[in-house]
């Protein structure tokens, strides 16, 4: 697949300062005020369903002392009153833009992977995640396009960039300078940077030339961007 340049707006969660991370109305919210992507993060259930959650616990966001990987999908549906969705009904929603898939566990890729191709949405998914996640999604499908997540300016080792082969390479954004960019651009990549949530980091980020932002504030990126 090509990489083409085309700057994206990319909702971290959905829209976590007007509804909870990680759910359908933060989904959707995020989509109303422009975003070229939402970005969710997924994990398993006891009984290997994918869901929308970033912890390994229900604890800071619902209240519950319980690991996910140890109740069924209806027992967190119980528990969270339908407030977790499942990975297929984030992908059944209908609207604009992308949905770019973060695996926290490596474990959950697989099945990720699958059910994204089970809805037929391979072509309105991007995946991203470390090292371990995103060879597990090169495994799973040969076609995926991958944002290779670094936390580090270490330069990703050669044999690593030709196993995962991404499309992108995802920074935090404190780490991303003008000559990173440019370095990355010149060797065809694209560069995107997360959680940037201030207008002055954004400022900073599109000064740098990145293709993406990430950010827990989409409409305020989605202003500067049109001012």
């Amino acid at each position: 697949m090509p990489i083409t340049r085309a700057f994206q707006a990319v909702a971290h969660r959905g829209d976590p300062y007007v509804h909870r991370e990680n759910t359908l109305p933060s989904i959707r919210s995020a989509r109303r005020a422009g975003a070229a992507a939402v970005e969710i993060d997924v994990r398993l259930t006891r009984d290997g369903v994918p869901v929308l959650l970033h912890d390994a616990t229900l604890r800071r966001l619902w209240g519950h002392d319980r690991a996910l990987a140890s109740v069924t999908a209806d027992e967190l549906r119980a528990l969270t009153g339908g407030g977790v969705p499942t990975l297929r009904e984030a992908l059944a929603e209908d609207g604009p833009g992308r949905l770019f898939v973060d695996l926290p566990d490596p474990s959950a890729a697989s099945a990720a992977v699958a059910e994204v191709h089970a809805a037929g949405a391979a072509g309105r998914v991007y995946y991203c995640g470390g090292t371990d996640s995103m060879r597990e999604v090169r495994r799973a499908d040969p076609e995926a396009e991958i944002a290779l997540t670094r936390t580090t300016l270490t330069p990703p080792p050669a044999a690593l960039l030709a196993a995962v082969r991404p499309h992108w390479l995802n920074y935090r954004f404190g780490l991303v300078s003008p000559e990173l960019v440019a370095r990355h651009h010149a060797d065809g990549y694209l560069v995107s940077a997360w959680t940037a949530d201030t207008r002055r980091s954004m400022r900073r980020l599109l000064a740098a030339d990145v293709d993406s932002i990430t950010t827990n504030r989409v409409s305020t990126l989605r202003s500067l961007l049109a001012s």
